[in-house]
């Protein structure tokens, strides 16, 4: 899809090198799949201090050491190579703070007990959840872009809230209202938008996948998690 930010296996395949294309690949990907990371390192019973810590940490072993070139994407989903990758990494992490503190050394990282979520969530389904959320922030962010370019930012910020939330009429009027539009094209437009984010959302997602006939239920998991809204910047 023309103008979709290159993510996931194509991201990993771009980052394979050592050129100054690939040193750019690699920071977009850390970027954009730190809040999943992030989150299921708080589910495992991480202050936020230790987790920020561990998440600069795990890219930067993710990295140094080249793992992602082991990423294959004939093996399936870029959201399990990376959770699996990350649990080895918190292993590692553990082991190495114990045999400090057997040695005298200060422990650089807590993590020798692990705690339930208060929402009985495992890290697990928190890292699922989070990944949820990154997948259609991202495709809201793409959305916001396609409306600044075709100079209907200031409607889009009007209707952004509809696109998890049906609008009723008095929303529908008071938008109306403001843009001297129908109803029914606030209607439309509406519509339009929903219909633009699955698409948008179905191309994020079909690029974490190596089978397409996976995609649709791929997608449907991800509606699923969606229970409660991503924040969306303004």
């Amino acid at each position: 899809m023309a103008g979709f930010e290159t993510t996931q296996w194509s991201l990993i395949v771009a980052s394979a090198g050592r050129d100054d294309a690939s040193a750019i690949a690699l920071e977009k990907l850390c970027r954009f799949y730190r809040a999943p990371v992030l989150a299921f390192l708080r589910g495992q019973g991480s202050t936020l201090d230790e987790a920020e810590d561990l998440t600069q940490s795990f890219f930067a072993h993710l990295l140094s050491q080249r793992l992602h070139q082991l990423a294959d994407p004939a093996k399936g989903s870029f959201r399990a190579f990376l959770l699996s990758a990350l649990k080895h990494f918190v292993i590692s992490e553990r082991r190495r703070g114990a045999a400090e503190k057997r040695g005298g050394g200060a422990l650089h990282v807590a993590l020798e007990t692990i705690h339930e979520p208060a929402s009985n969530e495992t890290p697990e389904m928190i890292f699922e959840r989070e990944w949820a959320h990154t997948i259609v922030a991202h495709a809201v962010k793409q959305l916001r872009s396609e409306a600044r370019e075709a100079g209907k930012q200031e409607l889009f910020g009007a209707l952004r809230d509809f696109l998890f939330e049906s609008p009723d009429s008095d929303d529908y009027a008071r938008v109306s209202q403001r843009f001297g539009l129908s109803r029914n094209t606030v209607a439309v437009a509406v519509h339009r938008l929903r219909h633009r984010l699955q698409m948008l959302v179905t191309a994020e997602v079909s690029q974490t996948l190596s089978d397409p006939e996976l995609v649709p239920a791929e997608v449907e998991t991800i509606q699923g998690w969606l229970a409660k809204p991503p924040q969306i910047a303004p």
